[in-house]
């Protein structure tokens, strides 16, 4: 962090205090509280975080009112068109885009870690068969401490990188014998000549009984789901895993607390409850309905995968996965499929009304990822699973950059208390 060349005056009943001002890179400035407490003896209330700068970081860059996303730098767009997800994943553990060497050894090492400790079967089996696969996720991501002890000590700069490589190449077979698991199908293991989406996809469709080609378009799709979910600044996932990691726990349970957070319908069931609405409205001719709704500001009904909490523009993730929703609904209609024509429709009826034009309602990410789920034939119990497939790297990569910051320390929010003052124990007898 630089030396701060700004500063703010707070004035709290006639005692001034200097507060030093830091600039970014990019975005607003931000004033340091940090010795407030010792000086002034005050707090700061701010619920949810909202205008909080919990850490410095280097990794994800968002500008909500432009509608910008970068990762080290890069816009997703370029990111999303001209690269894939292991290269977006080299990029975000260590700050730059690697050279084919470097890219080539990246992808070996994750592609020869794929495979799961062949006991922690016995957890899978351990679930109800009607378990939710984020149920799964959240118990077998953690108890994979108990088998890989040579990588818990994050003091260690090797064990750190070998735990990174492990969770980004595992969890894609966790997540896919989760699915298998739920459908009562046997585990598929994975394939070393297979790319990462097409063996996620592999391990999801196949079955013993006959072979499983991979399309391409599929696969790029579902790589451009992974690259375009990879991290997103200091969200309440990432949050959750560094506020976990700030208390020197091992990497496992820390993004085995960012699953859990992620499960979450406000947040990574986003995609989950667009589909869930789109089943609720049904047949297209039922659209001008649901539109006239949301437009209601007394109807509690809302366009769920309209708009973004950050973004108040074009979510820039939007633009390239529609380009893969109308590919894979060309490769795979959507004749007999009326959730997708509902989809399809709700679309062109959106864009074409001012109103939400004027709200800066567009279709986000989760609109058009879900349209592609769905279309693929995953279930929408597995949309978040794949948002934290996704998502892992970008959680290792806040993980890795707050364990090396030599201002780290445990997290320890404060609290406006608005409770009991003291008082005294009453005996029951005189209750």
């Amino acid at each position: 962090m630089t030396e701060s060349k700004k500063s703010a005056t707070l004035t709290i009943d006639g005692e001034s205090y200097e507060l030093p001002i830091f600039s970014p890179t990019a975005g607003p400035d931000v004033i340091d509280i940090r010795k407030l407490y010792a000086q002034a003896d005050v707090f700061t209330y701010d619920p949810g975080f909202t205008s909080t700068a919990a850490c410095d970081s280097t990794i994800t860059f968002i500008d909500g009112e432009e509608g910008v996303l970068l990762h080290r730098g890069y816009p997703i767009d370029q990111l999303a068109g001209k690269s894939h997800y292991l290269e977006v994943c080299y990029l975000l553990l260590y700050g730059e885009l690697p050279s084919p060497a470097e890219l080539e050894d990246f992808e070996s090492r994750v592609t020869n870690h794929t495979m799961i400790h062949e006991q922690m079967m016995n957890f899978f089996r351990g679930f109800r068969r009607d378990a939710h696969p984020m149920a799964v996720m959240v118990g077998v991501v953690g108890a994979m401490s108990a088998f890989y002890h040579d990588s818990t000590d994050i003091s260690d700069e090797w064990q750190r990188e070998v735990a990174s490589i492990r969770l980004i190449a595992k969890m894609p077979t966790i997540a896919a014998m989760a699915y298998k698991y739920t459908i009562g199908q046997p585990f598929v293991y994975p394939r070393n000549d297979l790319d990462y989406a097409s063996n996620f996809l592999r391990m999801c469709f196949a079955v013993p009984a006959e072979d499983y080609v991979v399309d391409p378009i599929l696969s790029r799709a579902m790589d451009r789901i992974f690259t375009l979910h990879a991290d997103h600044e200091q969200n309440a996932s990432t949050s959750t895993v560094r506020l976990a990691s700030s208390s020197g726990a091992n990497p496992f349970a820390c993004i085995a607390a960012g699953i859990a957070c992620l499960w979450g319908p406000a947040h990574g069931g986003a995609n989950q409850a667009c589909l869930e609405m789109l089943k609720e409205i049904g047949t297209p001719d039922r659209i001008p309905e649901f539109i006239a709704r949301a437009k209601d500001k007394n109807d509690p009904f809302r366009l769920m995968g309209f708009g973004h909490r950050v973004y108040k523009n074009h979510d820039p993730r939007a633009t390239v996965m529609k380009e893969s929703a109308d590919e894979v609904l060309e490769l795979l209609g959507v004749e007999n499929n009326p959730i997708l024509q509902v989809a399809k429709e709700l679309e062109k009826a959106a864009l074409s009304d001012p109103y939400f034009a004027e709200k800066k309602l567009f279709p986000n990410v989760d609109f058009y990822s879900g349209i592609i789920l769905e279309a693929m034939g995953f279930p929408t119990s597995m949309f978040t699973p794949i948002f934290a497939l996704s998502r892992t790297v970008g959680w290792i990569s806040q993980w890795k950059e707050m364990i090396t910051d030599p201002q780290n320390k445990i997290g320890r929010p404060r609290q406006l208390y608005l409770g009991e003052t003291s008082r005294d124990y009453v005996d029951i007898e005189s209750r």
